[in-house]
């Protein structure tokens, strides 16, 4: 049976309200919970970019049953692979073995900051390997030495490990992506409900068999409201963004740009790609092409950060009825 989590949008709520939400989440039945990790949001009237790795520990202190993952880390320009180990294995302790770690290879709006400027894709794919390579040989909770293209390692260790592993999981958006990543991951991460993706890894050598052991991840943007016009409202200003694409998403640097290049993007646009209002059959109907490629795991993002509360309130809990009844 597919699974359904909810999305901390560390970019639409402070980190307070995000470890309220995780409980709330747990509570009417989310399965599992995902958490972006930003350092800007994509414009600016979503507001917030806490960091979040504070986050999901808090969250794995105050929740009991939900998984934890990270969607997405990336792993080589702004973060260090050998740090990400160590906070993807205190997190693995903190959860008692409830998060995994997701990883991609990033976006100029996060990793600029640092100022080491912004690597081609082909760049972002090679260090991604490699650092994926780096995190599993410290996970092993042996002294590391290492020294590759991109990064170097002098006698690390990473002493505070969970009982097993902590699982990765890798952001793909193509098939040479598929081919290059699948035999490193242990699960799939992707945005779109694109079948051809899961096919291709099937078809990989040496990748985890999605289903058993491993997970297909998909996201989707909803905005329930009560009042329709307010919920596209809403996602016009916050979430017109997504209408870009990650093609053109990962290379934009500041959220000025981001503002530039969706200038044209209507709110019927916005309604034509993001469910809003009341309907919940609507919603379904919008994530069911997840299920049908084949993903395993689905996590809904409700559009506003204002909104959240009401949403868990009233409508998550009927909502994951039917999403449960559809996809069963």
């Amino acid at each position: 049976m597919t699974r359904f989590g909810y999305t901390l949008m560390t970019e639409q709520s402070g980190p307070k309200d995000l470890v309220r939400h995780a409980v709330a989440a747990e509570r009417v039945g989310f399965d599992f919970e995902v958490a972006s990790d930003h350092y800007f949001p994509w414009l600016s009237a979503q507001g917030h970019a806490p960091y979040a790795w504070s986050v999901l520990g808090a969250v794995a202190h105050a929740t009991e049953r939900v998984d934890l993952m990270t969607y997405v880390t990336c792993p080589t320009v702004r973060y260090h692979p050998a740090v990400v180990a160590q906070k993807a294995a205190t997190l693995g302790v903190m959860s008692d073995g409830r998060f995994a770690l997701g990883l991609g290879a990033g976006e100029n709006l996060n990793e600029h900051v640092v100022g080491q400027g912004w690597p081609s894709v082909d760049a972002r794919q090679d260090m991604l390997v490699e650092a994926i390579e780096i995190i599993r040989a410290l996970h092993t909770g042996e002294l590391t030495t290492w020294e590759g293209d991109y990064f170097r390692i002098d006698s690390a260790r990473v002493w505070d490990l969970p009982d097993e592993p902590v699982q990765i999981g890798v952001a793909v958006g193509g098939e040479k992506a598929v081919r290059r990543f699948a035999p490193l991951a242990d699960h799939l991460v992707a945005t779109e409900p694109d079948a051809d993706l899961l096919s291709a890894w099937g078809s990989t050598d040496g990748a985890p068999t999605i289903g058993s052991p491993a997970r297909a991840v998909g996201q989707i943007p909803i905005c329930w409201d009560p009042d329709r016009d307010a919920a596209v409202a809403r996602a016009h200003e916050q979430f017109r963004w997504f209408a870009g694409g990650w093609a053109v998403n990962a290379d934009l640097p500041t959220t000025a740009g981001f503002a530039g290049a969706t200038q044209f993007v209507r709110p019927e646009d916005v309604a034509e790609n993001i469910p809003c209002g009341p309907d919940l059959d609507a919603i379904v109907e919008a994530v069911k092409p997840f299920w049908e490629a084949g993903f395993t795991d689905v996590a809904l993002v409700q559009v506003g950060g204002d909104s959240v509360d009401r949403f868990l309130e009233e409508a998550a809990e009927p909502l994951l009825e039917k999403l449960r009844a559809a996809s069963a």
